[in-house]
Parts: structure tokens; sequence; C-alpha cells
């Protein structure tokens, strides 16, 4: 049986008109151009200094339209932000959050077979598929902590949480290594500090997946190799979590045989990317 949930912390923007595809092509950090139906990208929009301001996955709605499933504390910003950029363009953006949602098919390896708007296999790894529907079309279960322990499993940052916005550049969060950023389409905002990181090995810290000796640490404690701060904790479920981390130091640590503690338990880390 399909499992269907509901991610209730989502909102949904619509950008249509003629101008929709090249305009978000040109914003965001992904290739939108290219995008078709049954298809979907995650992507950001990225302040001009190459920081995280939106994280969002975007899906081609038909008719060059194109619904953006983000953070729902972030959509009235989002949605101001656009409008900002659109100048001229023949664009409208639109908070559909009243009559659509997003739901997570976590365990699904095919598309399920439901009445959505748009359905897509989630871009950035195992997670299943992932669909926007209208408000109460498709019968949703209790299952948020499965999916949010296959979330950091996979090693998928929350923004917010993982990493903050407007504070975070992309490889940090792991864009690269999610599909969430195309290093071959030319320019967005910010485009020339990701390229620069990327070429020049700029990358210090990033989201890394840990396993803990009992119970994970909450979000936001300190973590500890000897008397070398090295990284600050977020999302955790079933023992497994995920840290923002710099990488020199827990490097320096693991070379000097030093453990990292966090909230007094012991942290197991996977290098970022690993399965």
């Amino acid at each position: 049986m399909t499992t269907a949930i509901l991610l209730d912390d989502r909102a949904i923007i619509e950008v249509a008109g003629e101008d929709a595809g090249k305009f978000l092509h040109n914003l965001v950090t992904n290739d939108v151009a290219a995008l078709k139906p049954g298809e979907a990208r995650y992507a950001a929009l990225l302040t001009p200094q190459g920081k995280i301001l939106f994280d969002f996955l975007v899906f081609a709605a038909g008719e060059g339209g194109y619904l953006l499933d983000c953070p729902l504390a972030l959509a009235a910003d989002l949605e101001k932000r656009l409008n900002i950029y659109k100048l001229r363009s023949k664009v409208t953006v639109t908070n559909r959050s009243g009559d659509l949602e997003a739901i997570a098919f976590p365990d699904s390896t095919e598309a399920p077979k439901v009445e959505a708007v748009v359905i897509a296999a989630d871009p950035r790894g195992p997670l299943g598929f992932r669909a926007i529907a209208a408000k109460g079309k498709i019968p949703t279960q209790d299952g948020r902590s499965a999916y949010e322990a296959r979330r950091i499993h996979a090693g998928v940052p929350l923004g917010g949480v993982d990493f903050d916005y407007g504070a975070t550049f992309p490889h940090e969060a792991n864009m690269d290594l999610l599909a969430g950023i195309d290093f071959k389409k030319g320019c967005f905002v910010g485009q020339e500090v990701v390229s620069r990181m990327k070429h020049r090995g700029l990358v210090r810290r990033r989201v890394a997946k840990y396993r803990a000796q009992g119970d994970a640490p909450g979000p936001g404690e300190a973590i500890r190799a000897g008397d070398v701060e090295i990284g600050v904790t977020g999302s955790r479920q079933d023992g497994e979590g995920l840290a923002m981390i710099r990488l020199d130091r827990l490097g320096d640590a693991l070379a000097a045989g030093a453990t990292p503690v966090a909230a007094g338990a012991t942290l197991s880390f996977e290098e970022p990317g690993a399965a």
C-alpha cells in the first residue's frame, strides 16, 4: 500500500505567464528551461553574495506554468521577492496554499496513481515521489516521523533546522550533492560565488550525517571533539541526525583520535554524501 503523507509545513507558489520559464531559469540555481511535465528540480534563490534565501522543489505545471513547493514559513517572503524580480516580465506570482498542498510518497518506487495537479520523483535522493494536489483530494496517513527518518538517512537537510537561511552557501547545505545546482546552465543570482566555491574548493563546512550512541541530541547543540567545537546539531530521528560541521576540524579531530560529543551523546559521522 502506498503511504501518502501530508507535508503541512510546505506552501505552494505558482509562477505563470508567457515569460515564466525564462524568468525562473535566470533566477534560480537549477535548469528550469529543460524541466518537463512529470519531473521536478530542487533549486534555490540566492542572495547576490551566493547565500540561500529560499529553497524549493520546482514542478512544470503545464501551459508554461510552474509550481514551487517551498517552506510555509517563507512563502510570503518568496512571493514578495519574486514579484520584485519580475520587473516587466510577463509573469504572475500567486500563493496557491489556500487550495493546493504538498504530499510525499516516500516508499513509492513509481508514480502513485492519484489525482494530483503534478507528481514527480523527489530529485534529491531516495525519498520516493512528491505530489501537489487540491486540498483534501488525496487521503493521507500519519507518517511524518517515518518521512523525517528517511529524509535524515538520505542526508537531505531541512532549512531553518539544519542550515540558516540567508547565512548558508548552497555547497554547505549539500545542494551540489542533491542535484540542486546546475553548473552548466549559465547565470543565476549568486552564480559567480557558487562557481568559485566549486572550482577553488572553498567549502569549509557542510551538513553531515551522524549516528548517535543512545538518543540523538536535539537541534542547536554544540558538537565538541576534545576542546574544539566542530559544529552544531540539526534534525534528528531514530538515533540518526544531521549536523553542520567544520570539515577541517572534524578531520583533525578524527585523525587525533578525538570523539565528537554533543549533549553527552557520542556521535559517529559519515562523509557528506555517503549513503
